[in-house]
Order: structure tokens, then sequence, then C-alpha cells
């Protein structure tokens, strides 16, 4: 009887020497001073009591009976979780197994049509728990991952914002959310741009989509002509800039940008402009040209369809209603306090 205690004693402790272990759990932590109660973690140093088990619950972050791993690489909690899943399922299997053959024990005075009967109620309910427990399993790794890196990740993409003054709007355009689809597509181990690649490689590749972009509304064009617009904008320091819009069917496209800080808007001058914009886009696909409403923008746009008999000038609707609220301020007593208030707002 001891030499039996004796032998299994010893192999015990071969099965536990260092290097001698089979558990993958092993492959991540020491053994602190031959006791294999209590391991010490590869990533964060930290000692845990309590064997093998609770340190894999450790590296899962599971948080059961083990404080969770600060620094456990994600390919490895993602391992150790697959396992303390599999043994949690494994064990309750075992116990409905044991349970179910206790009762067919008992119930051995009863008749076979009966005995039958339990049997498949048995191995329904067997298959009932083994799809439960699936389902479980599934719902444990998605509660103590997926819940607790997204929140991770939500902290490390709101202190980027932070820290980048980035206006919170920016997490509105669909471009923002698109960008985390592909990311999350490709999977763990995807490294961001480097500052080369944004400020070169991929800013040279958008540059090329935007004209072919460019082109496919050239063509909607050439088939069903265009607008060009015309906006001014000033700046509180009285700078300018004028951008050029174009139109059509398929949608709005930005054309260019002209800086007007300098330049007198003569109606001569806004006509060299607008000429210029109609010969980049081509007279012939052009219908109309929309401009403001005062006095230098209404002689351009007459000079311009003097030389251009095919196209017309267009009155920017947004700017005439401004000039009627200008007017009612100005020339109409009664609104005038009623729109300063107004602008005040």
């Amino acid at each position: 009887m001891s030499t039996k205690g004796s032998s299994k004693g010893s192999e015990n402790s071969r099965m536990n020497a260092s290097g001698s272990r089979t558990d993958p759990g092993w492959e991540h932590g020491y053994d602190v001073v031959g006791n294999s109660r209590k391991v010490k973690c590869k990533y964060c140093d930290k000692i845990v009591n309590g064997g093998i088990f609770r340190f894999k619950h450790h590296l899962a972050c599971t948080r059961r009976d083990a404080e969770a791993c600060i620094s456990v690489p994600d390919d490895v909690k993602k391992k150790m979780l697959s396992l303390v899943c599999k043994i949690a399922q494994a064990s309750e299997t075992k116990k409905r197994i044991i349970c179910s053959n206790e009762d067919s024990s008992d119930s051995g005075e009863e008749d076979q049509e009966v005995q039958a009967s339990k049997k498949r109620k048995g191995k329904a309910t067997m298959e009932e728990f083994i799809k439960v427990k699936k389902g479980s399993s599934q719902a444990t790794i998605n509660q103590f991952m997926k819940k607790d890196i997204r929140e991770e990740a939500c902290q490390q993409i709101a202190r980027f914002f932070y820290t980048s003054a980035i206006p919170f709007n920016c997490a509105k355009n669909p471009e923002f959310t698109k960008m985390f689809e592909i990311v999350g597509k490709y999977g763990c181990g995807f490294k961001p741009p480097s500052y080369h690649e944004l400020r070169e490689t991929f800013l040279k590749k958008e540059v090329d989509r935007t004209m072919t972009l460019l082109e496919e509304h050239r063509f909607v064009w050439k088939k069903k002509g265009c607008s060009i617009m015309s906006d001014g904008w000033t700046d509180k320091k009285r700078r300018s800039i004028c951008n050029f819009l174009v139109n059509s069917e398929k949608g709005t496209i930005f054309l260019q940008s002209t800086d007007t800080s300098d330049i007198s808007k003569t109606a001569d001058k806004v006509f060299e402009m607008l000429n210029e914009i109609v010969d980049k886009v081509g007279e012939q696909n052009v219908v109309q040209v929309i401009i403001d409403n005062a006095a230098n923008y209404k002689a351009a746009g007459e000079m311009l369809m003097c030389k251009r008999k095919c196209i017309f000038w267009t009155p920017c609707a947004a700017h005439c209603i401004d000039l009627m609220l200008e007017d009612f301020e100005k020339k109409v007593k009664i609104h005038e306090v009623t729109i300063s208030k107004a602008r005040r707002i």
C-alpha cells in the first residue's frame, strides 16, 4: 500500500518537474520555488495562488478566482479563454452523465418501455445541454473579451481625439465607421499607416482616386450638361477665397478654390475667373453659371453670356434672399430690431 502511494507521488513529482509539464498554461508562467500551487506570470510578474487552473483564468482575464493579467498578448488571452471554456463544458457534461447513470440504476424495476422512454429523454437532455453550453461558452467569450477589449479600444480612440484636438463631429463622418470595419476584417496584428505613408503613399493614391471620380463626373457633364456654382467666403481677418463647384445629375463636386484676398473683385476680374472655369469644364458641357446677385457679379454674368452664347447666367437664390433680408432691416423699421437679434443668435 505504501509502495503504491510512494510510486504515485514520485510520478506526480516527475509530471510537475520543470520542463516536464504538458499543460499549455506552463508555457506562459513559472513555478515559485518548486511549488506547483504558485505560478508566476511571464507577462506581468504576478504570482497566482491555486495552481495552473487559476493561472489560466488569470491569462484569460475571466476574473474568476484570479486577478486579470494586464499585459497578456491577445492571442494568448484568446487561447486560454478557449481552454477554460472547454474545461468548464467538459466538467458539466461529466456531471450530467453521472446523474443520468444514477437515475437509470434506480429505475431497474420499471418495464422496458418506461426505461427506453427515459433513455430517449436523457439523450435529448444531453443534446439540449450541449447546445446550451455551446451558446453559453460563446457568451462567455463575448462577455470576457469583446466587451472589455471594446471599452479599452474606445477609450484609446477617444484619447486620440482629445490629444489631437480633433472635432467630435468627425465621428459622424461615414468614413470613420468604414475605417474600423475594414480594420476589423484584417483582425489582430494590424499596423496603422506611418507618417510617411500618410503624407506620401496613401495621399497620392487618394489623389488618383479623386481624379478617377472626377472623370466619372466629366462623363455625365458631356452627356447631360452641368452647372458651375461660385461661392465666396471671407474670414474675420478679411481674407477671402472663391470656391468653384460643378453640379450635375451625378452630384456636386468641388473643382478648385481661388485666393481673392489681394484681388479687387471688379466685374472684369470676376468675368476672367468665370471664363477660366468655363474653359476648364468645357463650354459645350456648361448649361448655366450660378453666381451672387451683387452688381459686379451681375455685370460679369452679362459679359459671360455675351461671349458664350449657349451659357446662361443665373443669380444665386440664397444670395437673393440674403439681400432681401438686408433690405427689410434697412428700409422696414418694424423688422430692424427682430433681424438684428436674429443675427446675434
